[in-house]
């Protein structure tokens, strides 16, 4: 009857044993199994020779071992098997002790309440004891749950029993409930019903506290030695210094794999203030080998450098041969898709020429995009090398750009031409489908397509011409870059000797700066009234609705900023708004557009530095 307390009534007893002289001897065996009690005969000997609750075990593994002592009561521990679910009524039987009865309580009442268990209990507080009852008949009822350490019994029939172990307290709280009645008599001072409720004790608490601390002193000893394990080594200490200590590490110092290690006790040493008279001679000769290794650093980070340019100029390479492959298989299916072979092919064998040839331009496209931006890269950084010493190169670097644009046009163009020439031949091909098949619905939804297919050849042939003016366009473009640059490689020449006349003629009448400045600043504006004639000259319009805006921003920053900022300051802040944005069109854009934007050059020598103002207010009322 206590399966469902302590899951143990599905271990079996050797009925064997059993030799008992009772009225009901298999009864009684079976209350004892389920109470998970040791069956005693009537001359006290043990029936079961190990624990019905687990066997072999030894309850004096605790605190000798440091095994934490187990709860044979949990269930999934392994020793005992899980209690019966809730819902299954347990069956509660009679027991037969020596000098008492326990007779069962009513299976139809609910179950007697308990209080919360406290931590570490072992001690139960058993209430409702007949009055004739004496601590032999309690012993004699409750050492059947385990081993009793102690029982405190009160003269108002109740008692306190503690246990040697946590678990008996689970097997003596099942007992709550149960008749006691003495030998076979019917007085009342003779009968009671037990109460067994779980009880608060000093003792039990301090057994716990010292078991939750001992279990903590190992886990910090567990986490200790864990750091311990994964705490990196430390480094190895620094000698102190001595002669011929400074001797060694001199050696060490000129030694490429030993330098790091060296230069590390060199850095603690001057810190530690070993340096004095008697040693600044062996310091200084030891910090003159440590700067002898800059070279050599210098040296391998060129090396490295070298290195990385070769790979980058291998893999450009690699690239361009890629990309001329792509070419050649275009170019291959292109020629399969003109009429002298396209008429050869199936249904299916065109349609999966066409997704092939889809494929390819696409891949082509990225790999020649890729190509361009590594380009661009290398123009950027040239330009970027180049672009405090000769403004000619600016203008170069400009005419490279829309030459590479004019060259991306005509690739275009020409994929477009072939793409209108398979579109012509996709329409004669349908016109001939059309004159032999009848007037059916087929040759209706031909004509459709026949029809689409003409107005996406019309759109095409637009494209195609908007695509020529634009190449015209560029070109002219082109043309006037190289005008202006020619122009403005005369007109820096005779500035340049200006320049150099005025200078001399300033050292020679003993001028200051300020009349250097001026001289920068007379310089500068005749180069803008003659940028400005120029751009009269070419009057070049807003090409797209892009421009405009941004004239419009770089005029709202270029008004906030009074004294005007270079080319890099403004390019910086217009990338926060479109990243794909270069400071060569920003500076394009600023040159067109002479009555707006103006540069001048502030400082002398290696401070001289190019910015630009907004003059649209001062350019306004010269129109």
């Amino acid at each position: 009857f206590l399966a469902a307390a302590d899951g143990l009534g599905s271990i079996a007893i050797d009925t064997t044993q059993l030799n008992m002289s009772v009225t009901d001897p298999t009864a009684w065996a079976t209350a004892m199994n389920n109470l998970g009690m040791v069956p005693v005969g009537l001359a006290g000997q043990q029936i079961v020779t190990d624990s019905i609750c687990v066997p072999g075990f030894d309850p004096s593994l605790s605190m000798m071992t440091g095994i934490t002592p187990i709860n044979p009561m949990i269930p999934g521990m392994g020793l005992v098997p899980p209690p019966p679910p809730t819902d299954v009524p347990v069956v509660k039987e009679i027991i037969h002790c020596k000098s008492c009865t326990l007779f069962p309580p009513n299976p139809n009442l609910p179950p007697p309440s308990t209080r919360e268990r406290p931590p570490g209990c072992k001690t139960v507080f058993v209430g409702g004891l007949p009055e004739n009852a004496t601590e032999e008949i309690i012993q004699e009822v409750f050492e059947q749950c385990g081993d009793i350490t102690a029982i405190r019994k009160s003269k108002k029939n109740f008692c306190h029993i503690r246990f040697a172990e946590e678990f008996m307290v689970d097997k003596a709280i099942y007992l709550s409930g149960y008749r006691m009645r003495l030998g076979s008599s019917t007085d009342k001072k003779d009968s009671g019903r037990l109460h067994v409720d779980f009880a608060q004790a000093r003792d039990d608490f301090y057994e716990w506290e010292c078991r939750q601390r001992m279990l903590a002193r190992e886990e910090r000893h567990r986490r200790k030695m864990e750091e311990d394990r994964l705490r990196p080594p430390s480094p190895p200490a620094i000698m102190h210094y001595s002669e011929h200590e400074a001797a060694l590490l001199a050696e060490k110092l000129k030694d490429d794999s030993k330098f790091s290690e060296a230069i590390t006790v060199l850095l603690t040493w001057i810190e530690r203030g070993e340096v004095n008279r008697r040693s600044a001679n062996q310091f200084y000769s030891m910090v003159q080998s440590a700067n002898s290794h800059v070279r050599r650093l210098m040296n391998e980070k060129a090396a490295h450098e070298q290195e990385m340019e070769q790979a980058k100029e291998s893999f450009k390479n690699a690239l361009t041969g890629i990309l001329t492959q792509f070419e050649q298989i275009v170019a291959v299916f292109n020629a399969s898709t003109r009429q002298k072979a396209w008429d050869h092919f199936s249904k299916a064998q065109r349609k999966n020429i066409d997704i092939w040839r889809k494929h390819s331009e696409e891949l082509r496209n990225a790999h020649s995009e890729q190509l361009m931006g590594i380009r661009r890269e290398e123009e950027m950084e040239m330009s970027d090398d180049d672009s405090g010493d000769n403004p000619s190169k600016k203008l170069r670097v400009d005419d490279s750009a829309l030459a590479a644009q004019a060259y991306a046009l005509k690739e275009e163009n020409d994929s477009l031409r072939w793409q209108l020439d398979a579109y012509r031949n996709e329409v004669e091909l349908l016109k001939q489908e059309k004159g032999q098949l009848f007037r059916t619905e087929e040759s209706l939804t031909k004509d459709q397509q026949l029809q689409f297919l003409q107005q996406t050849m019309q759109g095409m042939q637009q494209q195609l011409l908007s695509i020529q003016e634009e190449l015209n366009n560029k070109k002219s473009e082109l043309d006037q870059a190289k005008e202006e640059q020619t122009h403005t490689q005369a007109m820096l020449k005779v500035l340049q000797e200006q320049l150099k006349s005025a200078k001399e003629l300033a050292e020679i009448n003993g001028h200051d700066e300020s009349q250097a400045n001026e001289i920068n600043v007379l310089t500068v504006a005749l180069v803008n009234q003659d940028r400005e004639k120029n751009s009269e000259k070419r009057s070049p319009g807003l090409k797209s609705e892009k421009e405009a805006l941004l004239i419009g921003i770089i005029s709202t920053f270029l008004h906030v900023h009074p004294f005007g900022a270079n080319i890099e300051y403004l390019w910086s802040y217009m990338q926060q708004l479109d990243s794909r944005i270069s400071a060569n069109e920003i500076e394009m854009l600023l040159m067109r557009l002479p009555r707006m934007f103006k540069q001048e050059f502030t400082g002398v020598g290696a401070t001289l530095e190019k910015r630009w103002k907004f003059c649209a207010f001062e350019g306004i009322k010269t129109i």
